[in-house]
């Protein structure tokens, strides 16, 4: 079978396979043969519009479709490897759970009655570093659920975006989640509202999550090229999965040798020494979350893997219709840090993301517990990172 005749039957299978939701991603041995197979499709999608419904993933030389079997292509010789195309949650507390007083409910609440920089922003003492860098222009690249192009907080900061589930449209958020995170990474109001940790930074919003806050492995990677290819500075990543995809390594490996610094997660099932995928990566940054208080949030995975925490406990930040909302989860300690790396880039650009992780770390503070500290526990300290960043 060569790329020509594999494209033949890769149609009839998907006529076969109709009503299957099963996702795959196939990713090809060279160059040569995945353009080959690409150019046939595009030679044939008029005679054969169900090849209309494969997903290219140029980023990776692979593709996803819908295939209730992969038996009979896992012999072919231009054929690298198959996995199934993971479906990937936000990092947000579902209502059910009960470890917070808020239950990590979604509060949607209308303006605050003045300017208002919250809890964690201040904890992380942004405002103390705003004098030296207030994270101007650069580009973060929010991979979620999309994002209120129209509430009031956020206008200043938004530029041009993609939706991954519908390229026509742009990239709405019908969930509640990427705008929330834009917010905490970047909101600012002169009157009414509330204040991001990097004011002057730039969001990219890349909507690869539904209205239920899922998507599929091969939507995440295609978010990640579209952000390589408009060359951000930073990939915040406010999800994740437990099993583990060689597919969003490669792209998540694409990303870092491009210079992009990519912040991810940890997950918030309360696992000791186990974190999930992206932030598992060792390319990435990963964030656990604290409390108020300055602890461990109980629903955060810990672990030696997790590089740095952040505030993750009842963060207010924007919503959905101009709206307002607390949520918590290690989704909102991410976005914490991503402003805190958009605040040192805005003081040197040239930071490579090993640097950049080694500063967060080397000047974050230990978290205290009485009469000990924890070892290797870390949250984040905006002013001393900044500080420690040579122009």
């Amino acid at each position: 079978m060569n790329p020509s005749t594999f494209a033949l039957w890769l149609n009839e299978a998907l006529e076969t396979h109709a009503g299957s939701d099963q996702r795959h991603i196939i990713r090809f041995s060279n160059n040569r043969d995945y353009a080959a197979f690409v150019r046939r499709i595009r030679r044939y999608s008029k005679s054969l519009p169900l090849l209309k419904q494969i997903q290219p993933l140029h980023l990776i030389r692979a593709i996803s479709c819908t295939l209730r079997s992969t038996a009979q292509i896992a012999s072919v010789p231009f054929i690298q490897s198959i996995e199934t195309d993971t479906r990937i949650d936000v990092h947000a507390i579902q209502p059910r759970t009960t470890a917070l007083p808020t239950s990590g409910l979604r509060r949607s609440r209308s303006a605050p009655t003045k300017t208002l920089i919250p809890w964690g922003v201040r904890h992380i003492r942004a405002p103390q570093a705003w004098p030296k860098s207030k994270g101007d222009r650069i580009r973060i690249g929010v991979v979620d659920t999309g994002v209120d192009h129209n509430h009031p907080d956020l206008r200043h900061c938004l530029s041009w975006g993609v939706n991954i589930l519908q390229r026509h449209m742009l990239p709405i958020d019908d969930n509640g989640h990427g705008t929330h995170i834009a917010g905490t990474i970047a909101a600012f109001t002169k009157h009414h509202g509330i204040i991001g940790v990097a004011p002057q930074a730039i969001i990219h919003p890349v909507k690869a999550f539904d209205h239920q806050g899922g998507a599929f492995v091969s939507d995440i990677i295609s978010g990640i090229e579209w952000c390589i290819k408009n060359e951000v500075d930073i990939i915040n990543m406010s999800f994740g999965m437990r099993a583990y995809s060689r597919a969003l390594e490669a792209a998540v490996l694409s990303a870092h040798q491009a210079g992009i610094i990519i912040v991810a997660s940890s997950g918030n099932e309360g696992k000791q020494a186990e974190i999930d995928y992206p932030a598992k990566l060792r390319q990435v940054i990963a964030v656990g979350a604290t409390t108020r208080r300055g602890s461990v949030a109980p629903f955060s995975n810990v672990g030696k893997q997790i590089d740095i925490y952040a505030p993750g406990e009842n963060i207010f930040s924007t919503w959905m219709r101009g709206k307002y909302s607390e949520l918590s989860g290690t989704s909102m300690a991410t976005s914490h840090v991503s402003g805190v790396v958009a605040l040192m880039l805005a003081k040197n650009p040239g930071l490579s993301p090993l640097r950049v992780k080694t500063l967060l770390r080397k000047h974050a503070r230990l978290l205290i517990k009485p009469g000990k500290r924890i070892g290797g526990v870390k949250e984040i300290h905006a002013l001393r990172a900044v500080s420690s960043v040579s122009k």
